[in-house]
């Protein structure tokens, strides 16, 4: 077995990727650290853990624990994680990042987006964007993965075929998305409470929402060419989940049947993409508890625009489930493996 530590395991994707790991047939959880419950077995913080995962919580800063594990998945807020995810690389451990410290190419993009310094610029040149559907190759290598953002994830697999061929008006994408509560965080703030967010939708961050910046990183790295999008958040009333629509114009003159081919053979032989048709749209409760993304390309011969409806669950995908693919492709494991028949059936 594969000894594996988690850093932030009580936040929601932390906790999420202790489940999956716990019951994984090649990883063996040997270290959990939250701040906030050190000294706590993780089974005290969640219960439905109890007699699974009882293990005792460290600090995550705490002297030894790059000792206790071969890898670790790294759940930490932006900023935390950039010492941790140094500390551990120097340990020589292999990581996955779910914060937003090593996803961008671009110290400047970064630091501008997030508001604060980036101590360790020349790691972001060995870390390798956790997207596998669109860097397999260079994750086996790495030893540093930053798993991408839940939005970003959602949109950039629904837009990279028709980007990566240059069928898209690069200045025309524009992106509604929709995410469950808890993709805020586990934390104690009254706008995710459940007298606000119970019978509610609210847009908010309308403009400069910081996933911006990375979508568009990523969509011009595909295209070779610049491209920017609008981006607009909403926060719905469900705990988990997560769909965006998105509209563009196209470049050449397209049809239903030539989009539906173009999805089916970019994403032909990727187990966790579905491609659905306009008569089956994908929703939350169709990938919630999987790490499946659904994608659905619909050509609006009406205004002459492509529609794109992706779904995914914003813990799974979004996050954790993600995060252990990146693992098994690490250790050349079966991809599929702890994650390939999850999901939530009522």
């Amino acid at each position: 077995m594969i000894k594996v530590g988690i850093l932030g395991a009580t936040g929601y994707a932390g906790a999420e990727t202790a489940r999956i790991l716990s019951s994984h047939p090649d990883f063996e959880i040997t270290a959990a650290a939250s701040r906030s419950f050190s000294g706590k077995a993780f089974s005290d913080v969640y219960a439905n853990m109890k007699g699974v995962l009882d293990i005792t919580l460290d600090p995550p800063d705490s002297a030894g624990l790059a000792l206790k594990a071969d890898c670790f998945i790294c759940a930490l807020p932006h900023a935390a994680s950039q010492s941790a995810v140094a500390d551990l690389h120097k340990a020589g451990k292999k990581v996955v990042d779910l914060s937003a410290d090593y996803r961008y190419s671009s110290t400047d993009v970064y630091e501008s987006t997030y508001g604060v310094s980036h101590e360790y610029p020349n790691l972001l040149k060995k870390a390798v964007y956790g997207l596998p559907e669109l860097y397999r190759k260079e994750i086996t290598s790495s030893k540093i993965i930053a798993n991408p953002g839940c939005y970003p994830t959602c949109s950039i697999l629904a837009l990279a075929p028709l980007v990566s061929k240059g069928l898209l008006e690069a200045d025309t994408i524009v992106i509604n998305a929709v995410s469950g509560v808890s993709g805020a965080g586990r934390k104690a703030n009254i706008n995710y409470q459940f007298c606000e967010t119970d019978g509610n939708f609210t847009p908010y961050k309308v403009t400069g929402h910081r996933h911006t910046t990375e979508i568009e990183e990523q969509l011009s790295v595909i295209s070779g060419d610049k491209i920017n999008v609008g981006f607009t958040p909403h926060l719905a009333p469900f705990k988990r989940g997560m769909v965006a629509t998105i509209y563009a114009k196209p470049s050449a003159v397209l049809s239903q049947d030539a989009l539906d081919n173009i999805y089916n053979e970019y994403y032909r032989d990727e187990y966790f993409i579905r491609v659905r048709s306009a008569s089956d749209i994908p929703s939350v409760k169709a990938v919630a508890g999987t790490n499946f993304a659904d994608i659905c390309p619909i050509y609006d011969y009406r205004l002459g625009r492509i529609i794109l409806i992706s779904a995914i669950d914003n813990l799974g995908k979004g996050a954790a489930s993600q995060a252990v693919q990146n693992l098994n492709i690490m250790y050349g494991l079966d991809e599929k493996a702890g994650i390939g028949s999850m999901g939530l059936y009522i």
